[in-house]
């Protein structure tokens, strides 16, 4: 017998709807039709009361079981009393993980009489520093100042403070972090942004005339970077954090500046795409998702974390399916129902399966295409480290293998940043608590710097996603 069943959507005050009353429901049950009971197991099962064997024939079964043949298969030696009793089981099971309102609230209210309630996002005034015109900050005391010595800013780059900052200072990147790790059960994804910043080893002050090898163009030569801070988060609630991140995020976007994103844990995408679509507005930003998780996770008590940005993103209506780009998915997730639910929205994806397959440079090429051509002006690129294999990227919350190697990861990213509207960046997932060493950091460290200098190319008229200079492929090989 085979199955055939669809998970529709659920807008998020319907979930929450769901939540509030309590209901066990997974889906809504309308939309599965009752699967039929073998002819012995309906005998057995003939004398219980109907909403039992509903509850048998239902989708309600797989928290408990992967099929319903699996089920039926449990039962095949059992009495009616025994089928009974584990079905009264079940029942009480979903009874006890559902939501009461009697027993559930919080036991602990925040304390709302806290004058520092607000204290974690409170701005400090610029009255209490000393008075300056607006523009970038240098912290940097010597002229060729380099990795091992100074104050730590992203790239050895100029610190900027404020909106008027970024203006006065024409600042074409911004790179700020977001220690946000309260979003995993894997705590240690805060410290992300510290490790990028001690872990510089491309450019920066005094080492800004060094093009990339690739391309021969210096993105600290073509682009005014600058180091605009850390996002403060609430380190005890997801929750709580998420508004303030949106609101920087699309402060620095208005100010004209790309946010440049250092997490953190993956539930940044949520705000961080937010805080760009409210300046370019819905359905004209377009999302590309690295990543081997496709994190439209839809179930769990809590309606965010770092496995559900994506399927929030689409339940409030931010970014349409066809503006949306997945590269990299494998592993056990998402199953059927998964990649149904990204066919209805209308995602495109491409796991590795594909590029196995395929061929590497076939993907690429398609996902270039996808963007190039199908795409909208602007894009978002969202960029989870555990895309990479582990051997690259040891130190991430939900390392899978099997996945790119930094050949493939770099020439497409700088691809991407030289031949389309980027309007955003972000690096997620970096843990260097459970980096064995500095790879980890290092090469989350290139990802950036190859953004960068697919942004200087696309500044100075290079849009070619594939263009590498001929200085470096075309000379000094011997006939």
């Amino acid at each position: 017998m085979t199955l055939a069943y669809r998970f529709k959507v659920l807008p998020l005050v319907v979930i929450a709807a769901l939540l509030l009353t309590g209901s066990r429901t997974f889906a809504q049950e309308e939309d599965f039709e009752p699967v039929d009971l073998p002819e012995s197991l309906a005998e057995k099962v003939a004398s219980l009361d109907q909403d039992k064997v509903d509850f048998m024939r239902g989708p309600r079964i797989f928290q408990f079981a992967g099929s319903h043949q699996r089920l039926f298969e449990r039962f095949r030696n059992k009495t009616t009393a025994e089928i009974e009793g584990y079905i009264d089981a079940m029942i009480r099971v979903q009874e006890l993980n559902a939501f009461n309102p009697e027993t559930d609230m919080a036991a602990i209210p925040l304390n709302t009489e806290d004058r520092g309630f607000n204290g974690w996002k409170t701005l400090r005034p610029t009255e209490f520093d000393t008075p300056r015109d607006a523009g970038p900050i240098n912290v940097n005391r010597y002229l060729r100042a380099g990795p091992k010595n100074g104050i730590p800013t992203f790239f050895n780059m100029p610190i900027a403070m404020t909106p008027e900052d970024l203006v006065a200072g024409d600042v074409d990147v911004a790179i700020m972090g977001v220690g946000l790790d309260t979003g995993t059960g894997y705590r240690g994804a805060a410290y992300g942004p510290r490790a990028l910043r001690t872990g510089t080893v491309y450019g920066g002050t005094g080492m800004s005339n060094l093009p990339h090898m690739h391309t021969m163009v210096s993105a600290f030569n073509e682009l005014t970077v600058v180091d605009y801070g850390d996002v403060n988060v609430d380190q005890l609630s997801l929750e709580r954090s998420l508004e303030h991140i949106r609101t920087m995020v699309r402060e620095v976007a208005a100010a004209g500046s790309i946010p440049m994103i250092v997490g953190g844990d993956h539930s940044l995408m949520y705000p961080d795409v937010a805080g760009i679509v409210d300046v370019y507005g819905v359905g004209n930003v377009g999302v590309i998702h690295f990543d081997a998780h496709y994190d439209a996770g839809d179930s769990g008590s809590h309606l965010l974390s770092h496995g559900q940005p994506v399927r929030r993103l689409f339940n409030e209506g931010l970014v349409p399916g066809k503006n949306f780009i997945q590269v990299g998915l494998r592993g056990s997730w998402p199953g059927r129902s998964g990649f149904e639910w990204m066919q209805q929205e209308g995602l495109r994806y491409h796991p590795m399966a594909e590029i196995e397959k395929n061929g590497w440079d076939a993907v690429k090429d398609r996902v270039f295409s996808e963007a190039l051509e199908d795409g909208p002006e602007h894009i978002f690129i969202s960029f989870d480290i555990d895309v990479l294999d582990p051997a690259y990227m040891p130190g991430t919350g939900t390392p899978e293998p099997g996945g790119l190697t930094t050949r493939e990861a770099f020439p497409i990213v700088r691809g991407l940043c030289a031949s389309k509207h980027i309007v955003g960046f972000e690096l997620v997932e970096l843990n260097p608590l459970v980096d064995p060493g500095y790879t980890t950091a290092q090469n989350s460290n290139r990802i950036l710097y190859e953004c960068l200098t697919g942004i200087a190319m696309r500044k100075l008229g290079i849009s070619d996603p594939n263009y590498l200079s001929p200085l470096t492929t075309e000379h000094g090989h011997d006939e």
